[in-house]
């Protein structure tokens, strides 16, 4: 389930890419995008520190955690998750 947050005054969307690591339930992909001016993609890595479970560890974090991994991010052309597009 997607969730919305504002970071730096414009509003964003953040959910798991859905994409499996090599590390499977230690980490997993966060695809975020932004909604307000210019629209963008970028992806970060999350790892969770006490469900294991995607969907619950994704529902517990916070609105300032999500502003912290958005700020850790790489852009979507980096990533293999988007296909590497702009």
């Amino acid at each position: 389930m997607p969730r919305r947050f504002t970071a730096d005054g414009a509003e964003w969307i953040v959910l798991p890419s859905g994409r499996n690591t090599q590390y499977v339930r230690d980490e997993f992909g966060l695809q975020f995008t932004r909604m307000t001016g210019t629209r963008e993609e970028r992806l970060a890595r999350y790892s969770p520190g006490g469900a294991r479970a995607r969907e619950e560890s994704f529902a517990a974090l916070t609105d300032g955690q999500l502003r912290e991994l958005l700020s850790t991010s790489q852009p979507a052309y980096t990533a293999p998750e988007t296909g590497y597009r702009r």
